[in-house]
This record gives structure tokens, sequence and C-alpha cells, in this order.
């Protein structure tokens, strides 16, 4: 009996020993990340941080991410200058891109998952071999395609190029020949057109593809920088992006101008963000699709 007793005791205790030693590693895991995290998101408390300084402190103490003396100068300075038309410009662009890009990459996708035509592997195979070209190689021969156009300094010259994109086409291919044909095959038979399957059964279906694609054309046509400074040069054109760069050569006035260099990327970054965390949820579910499938 007391050798029963002592073998439960020494169970009971290398029990509660497993427990605190599996609470002390997820205590050392959870303070090594946050340790990280910090460091990581250091740059953007700092950016904060300067965008309420005055000129003096930001240059005094430019990694003090605590204003001694918070003011708003420096979004101020930003109403009165030109940001408001950059803002509306980069809006414009980028919700024109971001809606023209899903539609055509998924009719593109559409096209060369399901529809059988003369010469469909080799456009694949071209799309393909058009992601492995960097993009700067590129900016030329647009320019002069825009000259030749007319459509150079011009609001459409700067959405339609970015338009379409090899690698939005790649993501919806993909995503559609993982969806079994019986579905469009039962679409037919109630008399659903090619068309009509595609925008009522099949694309609905690849929402996770569709928002994935909608995130990445939404930032990437927002941070968009090297293209707009090739196909435009009037500065009622400016973007968010070529605007902000103009500030870097002192375009406001004198000085370093930490505040309202921070503050022009701080509010750039808003946008960007909300939409992502808005759609965290579906662009993760569509990345782990992807995963999954591939």
């Amino acid at each position: 009996m007391t050798t029963t007793l002592s073998g439960r005791d020494t169970s009971v205790h290398s029990a509660e020993l497993q427990k605190k030693r599996g609470f002390s590693t997820a205590w050392l895991v959870y303070l090594a990340l946050i340790f990280f995290a910090l460091i990581y998101l250091f740059p953007f408390f700092i950016q904060i941080g300067t965008s309420f300084k005055t000129d003096v402190e930001a240059t005094a103490t430019p990694l003090n991410p605590i204003p001694k003396m918070w003011t708003t100068a420096a979004f101020q300075t930003l109403a009165q200058a030109d940001f408001p038309r950059w803002f509306m410009n980069s809006t414009i662009v980028t919700l024109s891109v971001t809606v023209g890009r899903v539609l055509i990459d998924s009719l593109a996708g559409y096209a060369l998952a399901r529809l059988h035509f003369t010469g469909r592997k080799a456009i694949g195979l071209l799309i393909i071999s058009v992601m492995a070209v960097p993009g700067v190689v590129l900016l030329i021969p647009k320019y002069l395609v825009l000259v030749q156009l007319n459509m150079y300094d011009t609001y459409a010259g700067m959405i339609i190029p970015l338009l379409a994109d090899a690698a939005g086409i790649f993501i919806m291919r993909q995503f559609f020949i993982s969806i079994p044909l019986e579905v469009e095959e039962a679409a037919r038979i109630d008399g659903a057109s090619t068309l009509r399957t595609f925008w009522s059964v099949v694309l609905p279906m690849a929402r996770p593809a569709v928002i994935t694609l909608t995130i990445l054309s939404f930032q990437g046509s927002w941070n968009e920088f090297s293209y707009f400074i090739v196909s435009r040069k009037d500065p009622a054109l400016n973007t968010l992006t070529s605007g902000v760069a103009s500030l870097t050569s002192g375009a406001l006035g004198s000085g370093n101008m930490f505040p309202v260099k921070m503050a022009a990327a701080l509010l750039m970054t808003i946008p960007v963000a909300l939409v992502f965390f808005f759609f965290q949820r579906f662009f993760v579910q569509g990345a782990g699709a992807g995963a999954v499938k591939g």
C-alpha cells in the first residue's frame, strides 16, 4: 500500500514538473517573439513619433519615438501643399487598376484554364516567361508605346498598361484548374453560356484567389513608383509615391523636413493597411489554398 501511494506521488510530481517546464518554455517563446516584434516595429514607431515632432527635435533626436512637444505642423504643411491632389491621383489610379486587373486577370486565367483554342499552351508559357523579366527592363518600351499612342502624360497612360499582370493571370489560372469540371458541366446542362458559367458559378467559387489578387493589385499600384516616373511629367499627375519622392529633394523648403516626410509616409501607409486588415482572413485562406493545391 505504501509503495502504491509513493508511485502516485511520484507520477503527480512528474506531471507538475512537465507542466511547469512547458509553461516556462512557452513564456520564453512569447518573450522572444515580443522582442523581435518590437525590433521589427521600432522603425514604424519612429515614423509615427517623428511625424508629430518639430523640425528641430526630429533632427536632434531622430531615434526617439516619443516627441517632447507634440505638434501637427507637418500634417498642416502637407494639407497646404499638393498632398490632397497626390492622394486623389493615387486613389483614381489604384482603384481603376485594381478593378480592371482583377477582371482581366480572371478572364484570362479562366480562358487558359478551361477554354480550348489553338496556341493556349504557348500563351501560357509566354505568360510564365514574362514573370521572369524584371519590370524595370520594360519601362523604356512602355514609354515608347505611350508616346506613339499619344497617351503620355495622361491618366489613361498611367492606368491602361497596368491593367494586365502575368502573375495575376497565373494565380487565377491555377485556382480555376483546381475547380472540378463537374460544376461547370452541371451549369451548362442547365443552359448557362460560357460567360454566364464563369461569372455566376466559377468566379464566386474562386473568391479567396480573387481577394488575394485584389490585395496584391491594390498594394502594387498604390506603391508603384518607377512606372509613374516614366509615364508622365506633369506635376498635376503626381501620385503619392512620386510626390513624396519630390519632398526628399526639399520641394517644400530647406532642411531635413523629417516630420513632413514621415507624416506623408504615414498617411500613405493607412489605406494599404486598412485594405490588408479588412481582407486579411480571406488573404490567408487564399494563400493556404494555393499552398495545399501547389
